[in-house]
């Protein structure tokens, strides 16, 4: 990383301490796995069924193939480029805009702690249920998420090493969820119950045909696939991120996608469409059907765990994103800092987390935040695939995976065309995104105003050529 001073000479600068190295290739797939499972899984089977009736399976797996076909463009950079910051600095080596790489680190950002906080109101309201607290009132859940959040970021300081092992443990716990409803679906289709012959019908309405159909409900499961992405912002942490990452990365998402298209088959085999879209608890009602002897509360808490697993993964992607953009001179140095002994982006955690504990007293319903953080992310996503093609004339100094250059293309065009409303998306998800992006504009100027009035200024002749023609402001 570049040192930054008040004028010309970096003499004097205080050298930050690096982030540690402690992710193998077990670590980084039990991440990459929680991380794409968890809330969508269990929240959005039966919102899908609304959509397309007994073939919930299929806009899972084509969910699951644009997620893919985007991965292999991640894996090229990640490789090419294993720093924290991720996309945004694509974004920023590819294009040299700083407002560009600023929206982007921005709308990543957000969607994460979107994402996290939404998880945790759910944490809330799952236990309880589960406990029978009776916390109905909107004050006593946001008081549980704002604890359950605190506890998160307390987590997140300890450190990576701390956090990841935390996430290795829901992980289990989550996919322990989902594999009951598979081994419950298959055993009931083995023994005559259900009805197999669902997962090949479909239920539209009238006025809509089948392809946009299964797009509308696409658009809804991709929210169940996103999260792969976040693991490149912990490149840095990894131990040999050049070399684990694409066979990793790839493996996480071809077991999630085998993962979610069982559940999805088993959840329609032993319930109906129009039962599995009512109500926020798809798969607890699966269990009800196929095994109703089993103890419907160990389910509830394995659901609560779930989504507790996605809020950690979330905070530890938003706050490693923040410290690197940090360190790349798009957001204010103070957030790159690390801690002594920690050796975590302590003040990173921290604004990450207060934005969190706003979000969670101030931010409406799950559906609508689900919907716009797929939609942001699919915006991302257009992004870093054409990045890819135009980082193919920079080259550097070690091996990196190189991706066939038809798939960012086919990237590029499947996510900009699920990001559109054509798709039948809900319009108070583009209003939703229109603040956050409002937003990120109001920061961006101020964050350049704060670095013109303080003298910032890079002294790597690199850091420059990452602004584009003129310096970094």
């Amino acid at each position: 990383m570049t040192d930054v001073t008040s004028g010309s000479s970096a003499a004097g600068a205080t050298i930050e301490p690096s982030l540690h190295r402690v992710m193998g290739p077990w670590l980084l797939l039990l991440f990459i796995v929680g991380d794409i499972l968890g809330t969508g899984i269990y929240a959005l089977t039966g919102q899908v069924a609304k959509q397309v009736g007994g073939v919930v399976w299929l806009p899972f797996l084509v969910a699951f193939v644009v997620a893919v076909v985007t991965a292999f463009s991640y894996l090229e950079l990640v490789t090419k480029y294993p720093k924290a910051a991720g996309a945004a600095l694509y974004t920023h080596k590819a294009f040299g805009i700083h407002f560009i790489t600023f929206i982007v680190a921005f709308t990543v950002m957000c969607s994460g702690i979107t994402s996290a906080s939404t998880a945790s109101r759910a944490f809330a309201a799952n236990l309880s249920g589960a406990f029978q607290l009776n916390l109905e009132t909107g004050i006593g859940i946001s008081l549980v998420a704002l604890a359950f959040m605190a506890i998160v970021a307390a987590v997140n300081f300890r450190g990576v090493g701390e956090s990841v092992k935390a996430n290795v443990v829901l992980t289990m716990v989550e996919l322990t969820g989902l594999l009951i409803i598979i081994f419950i679906g298959l055993w009931a289709i083995a023994a005559g119950q259900g009805d197999v012959s669902r997962i090949t019908q479909f239920a539209t309405s009238p006025d809509t045909s089948v392809f946009w159909s299964v797009m509308a409900a696409t658009t809804l499961a991709f929210f169940a696939m996103v999260g792969f992405e976040d693991s490149v912002n912990m490149a840095e942490e990894c131990k040999n991120p050049s070399g684990i990452f694409p066979k990793v990365l790839l493996a996480g998402l071809f077991i999630t996608g085998a993962i979610y298209v069982l559940v999805s088959i088993s959840a329609i085999t032993l319930v109906t469409p129009a039962d599995l879209g009512e109500g926020e608890t798809p798969l607890l009602k699966v269990v009800q059907a196929g095994a109703p002897n089993f103890p419907l509360w160990i389910f509830g808490f394995i659901t609560m765990f779930a989504v507790a697993n996605s809020a950690l993964i979330n905070m530890l992607m938003a706050s490693r994103l923040v410290y690197g953009m940090s360190r790349e001179h798009v957001l204010p140095p103070i957030f790159g800092k690390v801690h002594a002994t920690r050796r975590t982006p302590y003040l990173a955690i921290a604004f990450t987390t207060l934005l969190a504990f706003a979000l969670i007293l101030f931010v409406g319903e799950v559906p609508a935040l689900g919907g716009t953080t797929a939609l942001l992310l699919l915006f991302v996503f257009t992004i870093v695939n054409i990045a890819v093609l135009v980082l193919r004339k920079e080259s550097v100094d070690h091996d990196h995976f190189r991706t066939p250059t038809f798939l960012p293309i086919v990237g590029a065009i499947c996510c900009a065309f699920f990001a559109g409303p054509w798709t039948g998306r809900d319009p108070v998800q583009y209003k939703i995104a229109g603040i956050l992006i409002s937003i990120g504009v109001v920061l961006w100027v101020v964050t350049i105003l704060v670095n013109r009035a303080t003298g910032i200024r890079p002294t790597d002749a690199d850091m420059e050529a990452l602004g584009g023609d003129g310096p970094v402001n």
